[in-house]
């Protein structure tokens, strides 16, 4: 399994970037793709994550009202729309894979990293003030 993330940069308070991560070589129906971020001398932060099982998305309160992950309609990439940028945000973003009946199970924690099996390398995000 791959994930790569792309989109990550610069940007000023109040303004928006959409991370891109590309996801290849499985094949399961059951999966889901969490965002994860991870801020300087922070512990990692799971932001948000759509299961497409049934399509349901969860968020970090953080997150809720100003980011929204989707889909293309073929599951190979998974976005992040990312709006009113706070400095807060900063920080490396990192896109994450659960696969199998874990995901639709009852102790599925779609913000919780230790659901996730695979990893991608990251893009970085800086907001400035």
């Amino acid at each position: 399994v791959q994930l790569v993330e792309s989109g990550g940069g610069l940007v000023q308070a109040g303004g928006s970037l959409k991370l891109s991560c590309a996801v290849s070589g499985f094949d399961s129906d059951d999966y889901a793709v969490g965002w994860f971020r991870q801020a300087p001398g922070k512990e990692r932060e799971g932001v948000a994550c759509i299961r497409f099982t049934d399509g349901n998305t969860f968020y970090a309160n953080s997150a809720k009202g100003r980011f929204t992950i989707s889909t293309d309609n073929a599951g190979n990439s998974v976005h992040q729309q990312m709006n009113s940028l706070k400095p807060e945000d900063t920080g490396s973003y990192v896109c994450a894979e659960s696969m199998g009946s874990q995901v639709v199970g009852e102790r599925f924690r779609p913000l919780s990293a230790i659901s996730y099996e695979f990893w991608g390398q990251g893009t970085q995000v800086a907001v400035s003030s």
